[in-house]
């Protein structure tokens, strides 16, 4: 019955295709807060009445580098919280690793600056009718748009269990904040410099059993995703993930964030995670194509 009722409730979550992006804007977001959290920046935006058509999962495309920069490509962020003030007023919330060039611009801009952003773009998580037995799985800043989602479902009279894990204690994003936003947290660390040495994968077997999870939550390297499907179809229980490639326009032009997914008719179609993601249906992802058209796909 619980998983039946999980099935429902993704496919009620999800959108078709006409209706993604409906109400992204193009927008100059004025930054209001710029703070150093651990490896990362969590950085505010006012963003007028966007906040208040932004679901976990969704995120934002930002045009990084300034006016003559060689950076042409927009950069793509979860958005780690959306607030709606109400009256066309609201701000989101991005976690930003300051790892590549663009990344590293954006974690720079100082408070007062403006960033020209489009959002909110892709799916967004499915959230319950009805309480269920929630399990969110996150992956350094890849958990960003957990905390967000934690929040919605424990507003739906859910338990909501978290795993946490990085490769080390630094790379634990906002742990204080996990273990206040759900009922139970649990951190792993590659190195077993915070909680449990291992992976997030090692884990979350027990607390699936131990804790009648209905449905799991994902959001992190591709690696782990595949991981926590594995674990999930294993277990019967519904996974829904939050994908990570590459979205160089985030508005389903380019085509560089394509992978082969699974519908329902049984066949292969390479897929925009921009635009028929990021958040998708774990099991229907082929995760193991590393990078190729697999074989069977549809127009191969």
């Amino acid at each position: 019955m619980a998983n039946h009722l999980a099935f429902a409730l993704f496919k009620n979550g999800s959108l078709s295709v006409s209706s993604i992006n409906r109400f992204a804007r193009n927008i100059e977001a004025e930054i209001t807060s710029n703070r150093k959290a651990g490896a990362y920046h969590h950085i505010a935006l006012s963003v007028g009445e966007m906040a208040a058509f932004t679901r976990p999962g969704n995120f934002v495309a930002i045009k990084v580098g300034g006016e003559n920069s060689n950076m042409v490509l927009r950069r793509a962020f979860a958005i780690y919280r959306s607030v709606d003030l109400g009256n066309g007023n609201g701000q989101i919330e991005l976690v930003v690793a300051p790892h590549g060039q663009g990344s590293s611009w954006v974690a720079a801009r100082a408070v007062g600056e403006r960033l020209n952003i489009i959002g909110p773009l892709g799916t967004a998580f499915g959230i319950p009718t009805e309480p269920v037995r929630a399990l969110l799985v996150g992956g350094g800043y890849g958990s960003a748009p957990l905390f967000g989602l934690s929040e919605v479902l424990k507003a739906r009279g859910c338990r909501v269990d978290m795993v946490l894990g990085a490769s080390t204690a630094m790379k634990i994003y906002a742990p204080l904040e996990g273990k206040r936003s759900v009922n139970a947290l649990t951190i792993t660390t590659d190195d077993g410099s915070a909680g449990i040495a291992g992976k997030v994968s090692d884990v979350v077997p027990d607390l699936i059993d131990s804790n009648a999870i209905d449905i799991v939550y994902s959001c992190g390297p591709m690696g782990m995703l595949e991981a926590i499907t594995k674990i999930s179809v294993e277990k019967g229980v519904l996974h829904q993930a939050s994908v990570e490639e590459s979205m160089a326009c985030g508005i389903g032009v380019c085509m560089t964030c394509v992978l082969p997914v699974k519908g329902e008719d049984g066949v292969i179609r390479m897929l925009r995670s921009c635009i028929d993601g990021p958040v998708m249906n774990g099991e229907d992802v082929i995760w193991d194509s590393k990078r190729s058209i697999p074989e069977g796909t549809w127009g191969k």
